[in-house]
């Protein structure tokens, strides 16, 4: 079999694009069970703009995963963005302008602070992550009193419903961010050190990298991000909802674990996210028509959740067998 061959069939097997075999059965099946809801056009344009805000919640979190570090506050971080935005054009008076990139610095400083926590104080990812949640949580019930924040009036509502070309601007934002990111991780030396201090941080140290330094740039730049998914929150909602924003983390980890396993075996990667989220959102999309409760779309992604870790810990574990293969066989050769 030619190489060009073999490198097509590897392309298309099911181990590297699941996610796109997955979507044509999905699509394949609520296009036959209920057709006259499912194959709107209005549904996939609402499903392109509903899920940009996960996207962009997948990406915050995928950044530090790719140095080695769960986050598991981005929903929260999500959330408070989201009040503070409001919190800020409601109550201080802020305008637009302003508010905005106060929010988004916000983020990044939650995420340094988280960061800090990881590296100086030797606290583990999940558990600095998880008291940064609870804080979160607490902060934005104390910046609402755990009621919605109203009367941000019409303006800021036109970000996020503001449509080019049938599009809506979340959308552009979201792939925007996402060109940025897949540029910086893939095509950069930055880049390249962040995957090998996630991958295996001892051997990145004892090469030079910075380890310390660059997970926590990745969680500053996380923040940012899930800062502005935030503020896009308000504007969509037009308020400062105490209650919606934790509900981004499973499906943004959902996406990034799942995404793992698509294109580049086993490494996080940000086209494998975006797949994976929308392949994801189609699925949930199409038990809601069919009328499913609500109940079965955490259910649907827990079970996708715990699928995609194990798939991407296959992956990394065979990956690593082969590579371990093609030493051992290298070392016989020599010695024969």
């Amino acid at each position: 079999m030619s190489t060009r061959r073999s490198d097509i069939l590897r392309a298309l097997s099911f181990r590297n694009i699941s996610a796109v075999y997955i979507f044509i059965v999905i699509f394949a099946v609520f296009a036959i069970w209920i057709p006259d809801k499912f194959l709107q056009p209005g549904v996939w344009r609402s499903l392109l703009d509903a899920e940009a805000l996960t996207g962009l919640a997948a990406i915050a979190a995928l950044i530090p995963l790719v140095a080695g570090s769960l986050n598991l506050a981005v929903g929260a971080q999500v959330g408070f963005s989201a009040i503070l935005s409001a919190w800020f054009l409601s109550k201080a008076g802020l305008p637009i302008a302003l508010q905005l990139p106060v929010v988004i610095l916000s983020g990044a400083l939650i995420g340094l602070v988280t960061a800090l926590v990881i590296t100086r104080l030797k606290v583990e990812p999940i558990i600095a992550t998880l008291g940064m949640s609870s804080i979160l949580l607490a902060g934005m019930a104390w910046v609402s009193g755990s009621q919605q924040i109203l009367d941000l009036g019409p303006d800021y509502r036109m970000i996020a419903t503001t449509q080019w070309g049938g599009v809506t601007v979340p959308v552009y934002i979201l792939f925007f961010v996402a060109v940025i990111t897949w540029y910086i991780l893939e095509r950069t030396p930055v880049g390249r050190r962040m995957y090998a201090a996630g991958y295996n941080p001892e051997a990145a140290r004892l090469a030079g990298v910075g380890v310390e330094g660059l997970r926590i740039w990745s969680l500053t730049a996380g923040g940012a991000i899930a800062a502005l998914a935030g503020a896009l929150l308000t504007s969509r909602i037009n308020a400062g909802d105490p209650t919606v924003g934790p509900s981004f983390l499973l499906p943004a980890l959902t996406a990034v674990f799942l995404g793992s396993t698509q294109f580049k075996g086993g490494r996080f990667n940000v086209w494998g996210t975006i797949v994976a989220m929308y392949v994801l959102a189609v699925g949930i999309k199409g038990l809601q028509l069919a009328g499913s409760p609500r109940w079965v779309n955490d259910l649907f992604y827990g079970l996708a959740l715990l699928l995609a870790v194990a798939l991407s810990q296959w992956e990394s574990t065979s990956r690593r067998g082969s590579a371990v293969g093609r030493v051992l066989k290298g070392i016989g050769r020599r010695r024969s």
